[in-house]
């Protein structure tokens, strides 16, 4: 089974780790794409998105960019992907391809609604301040490994 992100939240993401570990600077959307390895030409779109969804503040003109709206230790994957793609709840039986509850539920509906809780609490639980503390950490342990 594949749990895979859409290209949007996957660059939402990424442009909001880099923002994270700007800490408080500003980056250009240029600067952004470049570091994050996402295509310039859907960055803008993004990075309205985030801006709409509170997450981003956005700073026009030569000498602007983007900064994080809120401290990163607040701000959740889930709130990053449904700034992007708006609500995450399954709304389709994965077995009937019609809305859940339409006809019944059908018999793996329980222990699919059950998986995708887990899911969305796991995102809710992880903070980008989180994500780039455990990846600082795996980093410095690497290093030392290497140097020892």
């Amino acid at each position: 089974m594949r749990l895979d992100l859409t290209k949007r939240s996957d660059y939402a993401i990424r442009a909001m780790l880099a923002l994270t570990r700007a800490k408080g600077g500003l980056l250009s959307s240029r600067r952004i794409a470049e570091e994050m390895h996402i295509p310039p030409r859907f960055l803008p779109q993004i990075m309205g998105d985030l801006t709409r969804g509170g997450l981003v503040n956005a700073h026009p003109g030569r000498a602007g960019g983007y900064e994080l709206a809120e401290d990163a230790d607040s701000v959740t994957l889930l709130r990053v992907i449904e700034a992007v793609e708006g609500d995450q709840h399954r709304q389709v039986c994965v077995l009937r391809g019609t809305p859940c509850g339409q006809d019944g539920e059908c018999g793996v509906h329980d222990i699919f609604f059950a998986a995708e809780g887990a899911l969305l609490d796991r995102l809710k639980s992880a903070t980008l301040g989180g994500v780039i503390a455990t990846a600082e950490k795996a980093e410095a342990e690497k290093a030392a490994a290497a140097a020892g």
